[in-house]
């Protein structure tokens, strides 16, 4: 599949310099994706997905972030040619050739609606490494043709991603809540996380509060995830850490999950030889699992994370923070949240990232 849409990146950058030579004025309904384009993309989500799904907003802030927000996109360089609904089901391979529908959308526009159309094509579920390395090969291609700044180019391309992923839900909105289309439904849980992803992986270059705070609500919302039979995999982030150094920050801004106290267990570091070790060295190991009030800590911890894995599961959540805590961050800490991964490496569709603060 990697080398499918690589071959389809590269034809990209074709479609957005060979086809500004279009006479534009033939283009509907707009002849470019000027400020009504986006506004009417924006009421789009408002309406139809905002409204309709539950999610609050003052009304008179919001239009002023929409006004904002439009105002930047239409910085970005727009003499080229915009796809507008580039990604995956309007692309046929067969034969290993490549085949494109679906274009009579097209106008006049900026190079980065199209590459975050594709890469964040909701159900095609494209995960964030690959979708990463997908970009990279698109400004590649890219710059073969037209030589583009990558940095200027990052700035605007992470606001169309928005942009796109709204203009997506405004769909769902329309087709799913309003003409209970089973299909437009089950494709809202991808969108929350393609939101939620952007909203803990790329900066806000302009200030648009209430915008943020209705992203922020769309990806805690346990009512939006629930459409379908989609089942997203949950990540659940176990981290060691020293209390003297702090709590864990929690990066993906849920408020959640547990932060469990080892410094009631047997302390290893209090003996000399062991002063220098972690809770990774078999001495350590051998001096923990011994005692029946680590394991009795340790299974009880077990089961309340487990609980809220399958919680999380039914509701189609996407993260879970789980921290252990001692003095040093060293030894009790560091062998509970291996023991932990352990244990919880054999439920299925979760993905576990362990990380030692401290050790590193």
């Amino acid at each position: 599949a990697f080398k499918a849409y690589c071959k389809v990146i590269e034809w990209l950058p074709k479609f957005q310099t060979v086809g500004k030579k279009l006479n534009y004025k033939y283009c509907y309904p707009r002849r470019s994706f000027d400020k009504k384009s986006i506004m009417w993309d924006l009421n789009y989500f408002k309406y139809y997905f905002l409204k309709l799904g539950g999610i609050e907003f003052n009304e008179q802030r919001l239009e002023d972030d929409f006004e904002v927000f439009a105002d930047f996109l239409l910085k970005a360089d727009s003499d080229f040619f915009l796809y507008r609904d580039f990604q995956s089901r309007n692309i046929m391979l067969k034969g290993g050739k490549l085949f494109f529908i679906d274009y009579q959308g097209g106008r006049k526009g900026p190079l980065q609606y199209d590459i975050a159309s594709l890469l964040y094509d909701g159900k095609a579920d494209i995960p964030p490494d690959t979708r990463n390395a997908l970009l990279n090969h698109y400004l590649d291609a890219l710059n073969k043709i037209v030589k583009v700044d990558r940095k200027k180019f990052l700035v605007y391309y992470h606001l169309f991603a928005y942009i796109r992923i709204m203009q997506a839900m405004g769909a769902y909105g329309l087709r799913g809540f309003y003409e209970k289309k089973t299909h437009f439904l089950q494709s809202i849980p991808y969108a929350v996380r393609n939101i939620e992803h952007l909203l803990h992986n790329s900066d806000m270059p302009i200030k648009v509060p209430e915008l943020m705070r209705v992203f922020k609500r769309i990806a805690v919302s346990s009512y939006l995830r629930q459409f379908g039979d989609t089942h997203l995999r949950l990540v659940v982030r176990l981290q060691s850490f020293s209390f003297r150094n702090g709590l864990p920050s929690d990066e993906k801004g849920h408020g959640g999950g547990y932060i469990f106290d080892c410094r009631a267990l047997p302390n290893p570091g209090r003996v000399k030889r062991y002063v220098s070790m972690t809770g990774k060295d078999p001495e350590i190991i051998k001096f923990l699992e011994k005692e029946k009030e680590v394991e009795k800590f340790i299974d009880n911890a077990c089961a309340l994370i487990k609980q809220s894995i399958e919680n999380y599961q039914k509701r189609n959540f996407t993260d879970l923070m789980v921290s252990f805590g001692c003095t040093g961050g060293r030894h009790r800490s560091v062998y509970c949240a291996e023991e932990i991964k352990k244990r919880l490496i054999k439920i299925g569709n979760i993905k576990i990232d362990l990380k030692h603060r401290e050790i590193g």
